[in-house]
């Protein structure tokens, strides 16, 4: 297996530069989610397992680029002259300790994102049945994750190609986790997304307000495809032996993140627009119910008295209108 594309440093470089791009947007809708979630609402209805999850993931994803910045520090300045083979051996190595917790991070990150997605669909169709197969998928996730991380670490090849050294185990568990998570995530998304459709269309028509989940739908969909087509663009440079993998794997952490904020922020926005919505219509219909009175005084000037009102006899009139 020979690798293709440019050289491991160059590769390395690159997406610890498409991390930092990435990792900045998360950023910005991490701070959109915190406002979204948090603005105008009563301490009572802030959804704080939402807020903690959302603040897990932009842990894990700074962990994830900071390690990578170490990791690259070290292959291309700390260990350039002192490593055999030089920064190209460095980074081909699957073994290096940096590696592994960049692995972990991922790791992590895909784990929390897949559950809270399998959580929302348990909530929304409010059966165990239906997350069965999902939550199996999650369990093959965590399984062939950890396999992966341990069998990078018993690699003792000292190749120069990084893809040869993982010939045999590690390859064939890295195949699987793609694999799994993509399955899961996609079902999942899938699952939810077709729960709110349904509930909308069977609603739509008795609805009293004009708000609508369709929004969230296709949030949904973006979002799972947006994750789904970079694991895919990973999983075919990781069989093509690509050194483009090494890019698209670090791109993956921030880009959960974002898809999780996607979401949350939507479901935030279609929240408030209904809330706005419901409180107009109550506002109006109650003053449509409200009985509405119309005071007309009708000032008669006797001729028989003196002017400017002295005198003058107030004869007061009283029209009351119903709606």
């Amino acid at each position: 297996m020979v690798s293709v594309g440019m050289s491991l440093d160059a590769a390395c470089l690159l997406a610890m530069a498409l991390e930092g791009i990435f990792y900045g947007f998360s950023i910005l809708m991490f701070v959109g989610t915190i406002w979204t979630l948090t603005y105008k609402q009563r301490a009572q209805d802030i959804n704080r397992p939402m807020i903690v999850v959302a603040i897990l993931l932009l842990i894990f994803s700074t962990a994830h680029i900071i390690v990578n910045i170490i990791h690259v520090e070290h292959g291309l300045v700390t260990y350039r002259d002192t490593y055999p083979g030089g920064p190209v051996a460095f980074f081909a190595d699957p073994a290096q300790k940096t590696l592994a917790m960049l692995h972990v991070f991922y790791f992590l990150q895909t784990l929390l994102a897949d559950g809270v997605v399998i959580y929302r669909c348990y909530v929304v169709w409010q059966s165990v049945w239906i997350i069965i197969l999902p939550s199996l998928l999650w369990c093959s996730v965590v399984v062939t994750g950890i396999c992966v991380i341990y069998s990078y670490l018993q690699v003792t090849s000292s190749s120069m190609d990084f893809f040869a050294n993982l010939l045999g185990g590690p390859a064939h568990w890295v195949t699987a986790y793609f694999a799994s998570t993509m399955a899961t995530n996609g079902l999942s998304s899938g699952l939810l997304a077709y729960r709110i459709w349904m509930i909308e269309r069977n609603v739509s028509a008795t609805r009293a307000t004009k708000g609508t989940m369709m929004p969230i739908v296709r949030v949904l969909l973006d979002a799972a495809v947006l994750y789904t087509v970079v694991l895919v663009i990973a999983l075919i440079c990781f069989l093509c032996s690509n050194t483009g993998e090494q890019a698209a794997v670090d791109m993956i952490t921030p880009i959960i993140s974002i898809a999780f904020y996607m979401v949350l922020i939507r479901i935030a926005i279609n929240r408030q627009n209904r809330t706005y919505t419901s409180t107009n219509e109550t506002e109006q219909s109650a003053l449509e119910q409200c009985p509405m009175q119309v005071h007309i005084s009708t000032y008669a000037h006797d001729d028989s008295t003196p002017a400017y009102g002295i005198g003058n006899e107030d004869r007061s009139s009283t029209l009351k209108a119903e709606p």
